[in-house]
């Protein structure tokens, strides 16, 4: 699409698939070989127990998927399918982080996550990360009594099998037209939970940019720290590149936060914050 060189593996160079769903299921099936893989099995339990979601609506990510994690310093990475398990997921943290005797908490609670850590991102303060990933939920810390250890543990969302489509066209082209500024509305987040996170917008103001920003539909951003970012009805603040899509149904706009020189002055955050 955008006649640029990428990386990737050839199919005939891919040894194994492995499925989170069904690594998670050997985890908590088989005896616990170490002090994490038990935690894991008591997060989930706790988790399943104080909602309605079951086992098959998570996997397992990260280090303990390819049994290279550490058991006394990885975290706990979990994956979970579908928008509205991730709904309902979320729902469930929020009630759990104000208990106070819960098991789980609000990694982003405070800041100790991003203490004496080099900040990059020049349009988006260590503040203002803090408080969009605090409302995000996702990110928790589990306080597991056995092993005595505070673990981080992510709820990944991730598209169920029946919310997963194809868009590639090769007929699609996406030509990049400069670099932009704006304020925005978000109109829909339906696919902000996912990477590439896409928010549909409606632009307010151009502070700076490129022609054709007026008609920008849409922000996409393959950059983890702006998932869920913003929520539909909110005011945003964007900058990066401006690309124009041209297929066969019509041509669009669209800002896209991705890998690029000025990788650290892309954002996307709340313009007024609560």
């Amino acid at each position: 699409m955008l006649r640029q060189k990428t990386i990737g593996v050839n199919k005939k160079d891919l040894l194994e698939t492995r499925k989170p769903d069904e690594k998670l299921k050997e985890l908590v099936t088989k005896k616990p070989k170490d002090e994490l893989v038990n935690a894991l099995r008591n997060v989930l339990a706790f988790t399943v127990k104080r909602s309605s979601l079951s086992i098959n609506d998570f996997g397992i990510f990260g280090s303990m998927l390819h049994d290279f994690h550490h058991p006394k310093f990885s975290d706990i990475d979990l994956t979970i399918y579908g928008r509205d398990k991730v709904a309902l997921m979320r729902e469930t943290l929020q009630e759990l982080y104000r208990d106070y005797s819960s098991l789980l908490s609000n990694e982003f609670e405070t800041d100790e996550s991003i203490q004496g850590k080099r900040w990059r991102f020049q349009n988006l303060s260590p503040k203002e990360f803090i408080w969009h990933q605090r409302r995000k939920l996702i990110y928790a810390l589990f306080h597991d009594k056995k092993s005595r250890r505070i673990i981080k543990t992510e709820f990944e969302p991730v598209r169920d099998w029946k919310e997963i489509s194809s868009d590639y066209d090769p007929e699609v082209t996406i030509v990049r037209k400069g670099w932009v500024r704006m304020l925005a509305r978000v109109s829909e987040d339906i696919d902000a939970l996912f990477i590439p996170s896409v928010y549909g917008i409606e632009p307010l103001k151009v502070l700076d940019g490129a022609k054709g920003f007026l008609e920008v539909a849409r922000v996409v951003s393959y950059i983890e720290e702006f998932r869920m970012q913003a929520f539909a009805g909110e005011t945003v603040y964007v900058e990066g590149n401006l690309e124009e899509v041209n297929a066969r149904k019509g041509s669009f706009h669209q800002i896209a936060l991705t890998y690029c020189p000025r990788y650290y002055e892309q954002v996307l955050r709340v313009a007024h914050q609560a």
